[in-house]
């Protein structure tokens, strides 16, 4: 199918989320390219704190979850000042999600702080078409961080990335903005297996409305 037909039966704007090690920026990316759709990262590896809080999670918990709301929020100001959203595009976050992993990592009086942050903020974010919300248990998650070898991820706990993947799944539940795709990655390969991949790429040229649940059977490798 040519590539601007494909354009036009697509969401115009897609946001693919997960927790740790599901591979949502690997997918973002091949999407982009794909569909030829501009990229929005969150760019993680630009918070000089992440290190240090993988290190000592609740010294450095403030420092890196603020660091990260502005930066985001900071993007998303960029785009609209500039009126980027116009164009078809592609992202690894949610603006929403952010206070998940706040509520996640702070202390009670730092988290009361961080929300007083964020309601002073001006943070007027486009609402995605389509979210592809990524799962997998949690000893997937584990094996592919480990696998990927980013030296810091090494050192995060296997209860921490439990909590997280449970309040990932609580929060899509009663998510309802906008269009929603769950996507069960646990027994299929969207970034080397071309079946599994075109199986999702066909899923979404449907155009999929409400939630929806893509649980296909897996490959045979």
């Amino acid at each position: 199918m040519p590539q601007n037909s494909l354009s036009r039966e697509l969401p115009q704007y897609i946001a693919v989320e997960g927790p740790i090690g599901v591979g949502k920026t690997t997918l973002t990316k091949r999407l982009a390219e794909t569909f030829n759709y501009d990229l929005l990262l969150e760019n993680s590896e630009n918070n000089p704190f992440l290190d240090r809080f993988y290190q000592n999670p609740k010294q450095h918990a403030l420092s890196t979850q603020l660091f990260f709301l502005f930066q985001r929020t900071q993007q998303i100001q960029e785009l609209r000042q500039n009126d980027l959203f116009q164009p078809v595009r592609v992202a690894d976050f949610l603006i929403e999600k952010d206070q998940l992993f706040a509520q996640q990592n702070l202390e009670p009086d730092e988290y009361e702080l961080y929300l007083n942050v964020y309601r002073h903020l001006t943070i007027d974010a486009p609402v995605p078409d389509l979210v592809i919300y990524l799962q997998a248990p949690t000893d997937i998650l584990l094996d592919r961080i480990q696998r990927r070898g980013i030296e810091s991820e090494q050192l995060i706990e296997v209860d921490y990335l439990e909590s997280l993947n449970q309040s990932y799944t609580e929060f899509f539940h009663y998510f309802d903005k906008t269009s929603l795709l769950i996507v069960n990655s646990a027994e299929i390969d969207l970034v080397d297996n071309e079946e599994d991949y075109e199986m999702l790429v066909r899923h979404i040229l449907t155009r999929p409305t409400g939630t929806q649940y893509f649980n296909p059977r897996p490959s045979l490798l």
